[in-house]
């Protein structure tokens, strides 16, 4: 189980995000990156962070600690940014925050070395969840105390924006890894995989809040519309060579 949190005061926006994440202290005294239920990416971008990030931390990766945060409309009540304030009022409930790495760095590929292991399972691991935002334009890394630091899976498994057509995503080969900022460092792909055991996956599946799970049309219930984030995780895990065999074709054409 993740832990819930309340979020207590309202600190500040992070403006380079496109969602408008916040900073906020919560009731355990420590300081967060909030994402916010009523951003424009939509509970979707909460369900692909906490389901990437989990897994990510269930397979060893650096992902910061992730925490469930209940959000008081009230904390907005004196923000002068109309956006912000409004922001606050759509998120009322449960929202997805991440600790917060004060004075962490971007990742710089030209300034910061990779482990070659490393470098490997996480593309891999981009590659398995289908995530676009890992870029030398956008790396969506950070460098904190000297260790690196995967964050903002909001734009993985884009699948489930049209559940009509998953059937078949999980075969794709995920082409857009060629642009991902560690190709070049990642020297065994194939030996960067990972497995898990299907009870453990819907674990995982099974954070995510039921009213994250919003209808869909095609989903009897929230327990089906799970099973389908279970079903279609189980069977592009079994396809990996597919994508494996793009990234290793990318890096290639690197050189």
């Amino acid at each position: 189980m993740l832990e819930t949190l309340r979020a207590t005061r309202y600190v500040m926006p992070l403006r380079e995000g496109g969602s408008l994440p916040a900073l906020v202290e919560a009731d355990d005294d420590g300081i967060y990156v909030l994402k916010f239920r009523g951003a424009g990416q939509g509970k979707k971008a909460l369900i692909a962070e906490l389901i990437c990030g989990e897994l990510g931390r269930a397979w060893g990766l650096p992902v910061p600690r992730l925490a469930m945060m209940d959000l008081d409309p009230v904390l907005g009540r004196n923000e002068p940014d109309y956006e912000i304030r409004a922001l606050i009022q759509s998120s009322a409930g449960l929202n997805l925050a991440m600790d917060y790495l004060p004075g962490s760095i971007s990742f710089d590929p030209s300034a910061n070395k990779v482990d070659p292991a490393l470098a490997s399972a996480i593309v891999w691991f981009d590659a398995f969840i289908t995530n676009i935002d890992r870029t030398a334009r956008n790396t969506n890394m950070l460098v904190w105390h000297k260790k690196l630091y995967l964050i903002d899976h909001g734009a993985a498994l884009f699948f489930h924006h049209n559940w009509a057509t998953a059937a078949e995503k999980h075969l794709s080969p995920f082409p857009q890894i060629k642009d991902h900022v560690l190709l070049p460092f990642a020297n065994d792909i194939r030996g960067g995989g990972k497995t898990i055991a299907e009870d453990e996956l819907r674990k995982i599946v099974g954070l995510v809040p039921d009213d994250w799970l919003e209808p869909e049309g095609i989903f009897s219930s929230t327990q089906t519309h799970r099973e389908a984030y279970v079903s279609y995780l189980t069977q592009r895990l079994a396809a990996s060579d597919i994508f494996e065999e793009e990234a290793i074709r990318a890096r290639a054409n690197l050189t």
